[in-house]
C-alpha cells in the first residue's frame, strides 16, 4: 500500500523532508502501526510519537484508525502560542 506522509514544522526538520510517498509493509494497517513504522525509518522521530498529532486525509486521526491506499497522513508537532 502506498501513502503520502507530510511532515510539518519540527517534524519536518527532524525528518529532513517535507513529504514523501512510501510503500508501507502489509502489516501496517492503522495510524498507530504507521507511526511506529515511521519512527523506525526516521530515527530522529523515535520516542516522540506521544507528543505528535496525526491526521489522515485532513482530519485528526486516532491511532486505531485504519489507513488505506492513497491516504495522506500528516505528522503535526505540538503548537504553542496564543493571543497577547
Amino acid at each position: 500500500m502506498r501513502v503520502t506522509v507530510l511532515y510539518f514544522a519540527g517534524a519536518r526538520d527532524l525528518a529532513g523532508r517535507a513529504e514523501e510517498r512510501v510503500d508501507v509493509p502489509d502489516d501496517v494497517r492503522t495510524v498507530g502501526a504507521l507511526a511506529a513504522w515511521i519512527e523506525q525509518r526516521v530515527p530522529a522521530l523515535a520516542g516522540r510519537g506521544g507528543s505528535l498529532r496525526w491526521a489522515r486525509n485532513e482530519a485528526f486521526a486516532a491511532m486505531s484508525d485504519a489507513i488505506e491506499e492513497g491516504d495522506v497522513i500528516a505528522i503535526i508537532p505540538p503548537v504553542a502560542g496564543g493571543c497577547a
